[in-house]
C-alpha cells in the first residue's frame, strides 16, 4: 500500500505539470496535435521496452480493449482537456479535472455493477470538499462560462472514469506495459485523425526550445512514465484509488504555477491538500469487518468485484 500511495503522489507531480505543458503547446500544435505529440512521444519511449520484453508478453491481447481504452483514456480525454484549456487556465481544468472519481464510482455503480462501501463514498466526499477548500469556495466562477472549458472538461473526467472501469474489467490479466504502449499509440491515431481534419501543427514554432521542452515532458514523463504508473495503481489498486490521483493534481498544479509562474499559494491551499489526502485514504481503504464478512459469504465489499 505505501507503493501505491508513493506512486500516486508521483503521478500527482507528473500531470500537476502536465496542465502547463499544454498550455504552452496549444499556439503551435493546437488541440489534436497536442493528443497526437504526447501519444506519439509516449509510445515511442515505450515501444523499445516493449520490444525487449517480448518474449515474456502473451501476444493473445484483448484488442477491442485495448482500443476502447485508448480511445476514452487517451485520445478523446486528452483532447476535451487542450479544448477546454483553450477557455478556461490550467488550474481550472486541474480542479475539474478532479470530478473523475466522482464519475468513476458512478458509472462503476451504473454501468459494472461494481460496489462502493460506505467509507469509500464518504472518502470520495472528502475528497471532493478538499477540492471545494482548494477553490476557496468559489463555485460559481466555474459555470459561468459557455460550455467549452468546464463542460468540456467535465466529459474528459468522464472519459476517465470509463476508461478505468473498463480497464480493471477487460485488462485486468493484460500486462501495464502492453495496456500503456497501445492505448497511446490509439491516442496517436486519433490526434493524427484530427489534425487531417481540423489543421497540421505549425513546424517552424515546434523548433522553440520551450515547445520541445514540453512535448519531451508531456509526451515522455507526463503519457509514456505517466500512464505507466497509472495503470499501476490501476491494476494492483483499484479504478477508484487511480481516479483518486485528480484529487491532488490542483494542488500540484499550484505548486508548480507557484515555482514556474510565480503564482501565490494561499492557506487554504494547504489546508485543501490535507483534506483531499483523508479523502484519498477513506475511498481506498477497505473495512476489515465488511471484508472477513464478505469472504465467509463469497460476496465482496469492494469496488473492484462485481454485486
Amino acid at each position: 500500500m505505501i507503493r501505491l500511495y508513493g506512486a500516486l503522489i508521483g503521478l500527482s507531480l507528473i500531470w500537476g505539470l502536465s496542465f502547463v505543458f499544454m498550455k504552452w503547446l496549444l499556439p503551435p500544435a493546437g488541440i489534436w496535435g497536442i493528443v497526437f505529440l504526447r501519444c506519439l512521444a509516449g509510445a515511442v519511449v515505450l515501444l523499445p521496452i516493449l520490444w525487449w520484453k517480448r518474449n515474456e508478453i502473451n501476444w493473445k491481447l484483448p484488442w477491442k480493449a485495448l482500443v476502447v481504452v485508448g480511445i476514452f483514456n487517451c485520445g478523446l480525454a486528452w483532447g476535451l482537456i487542450a479544448l477546454s484549456e483553450t477557455e478556461i487556465n490550467s488550474s481550472t481544468a486541474s480542479i475539474l479535472n478532479a470530478t473523475t472519481p466522482i464519475w468513476t464510482g458512478i458509472i462503476g455503480f451504473i454501468i459494472f455493477s461494481y460496489v462502493l462501501t460506505a467509507r469509500q463514498w464518504m472518502g470520495i466526499l472528502i475528497g471532493f470538499f478538499g477540492i471545494l477548500v482548494l477553490m476557496d469556495f468559489q463555485v460559481g466562477q466555474l459555470f459561468g462560462k459557455e460550455f467549452i472549458g468546464v463542460g468540456t472538461m467535465l466529459l474528459a473526467s468522464t472519459c476517465y472514469g470509463f476508461a478505468g472501469q473498463y480497464t480493471k474489467r477487460f485488462l485486468s490479466s493484460t500486462s501495464i506495459l502492453v495496456i500503456t504502449t497501445f492505448t497511446l499509440l490509439t491516442g496517436a491515431i486519433i490526434g493524427l485523425i484530427g489534425m487531417l481534419i481540423t489543421g497540421p501543427i505549425k513546424p517552424v514554432l515546434l523548433m522553440d526550445p520551450l515547445t520541445i521542452f514540453s512535448i519531451v515532458g508531456l509526451g515522455c514523463f507526463g503519457s509514456g512514465l505517466g500512464q505507466l504508473i497509472y495503470f499501476y495503481i490501476n491494476k494492483n489498486g483499484s479504478p477508484e484509488l487511480a481516479a483518486t490521483v485528480t484529487y491532488l493534481i490542483p494542488a500540484s498544479a499550484m505548486v508548480w504555477g507557484y515555482v514556474l509562474l510565480g503564482e501565490a499559494i494561499n492557506p487554504h491551499v494547504i489546508i485543501g491538500q490535507l483534506i483531499i489526502f483523508a479523502g484519498v485514504y477513506l475511498s481506498s481503504k477497505k473495512s476489515k469487518e465488511k471484508d472477513g464478512a464478505n469472504s465467509s459469504s463469497g460476496k465482496q465489499g469492494d469496488l473492484r468485484h462485481v454485486k
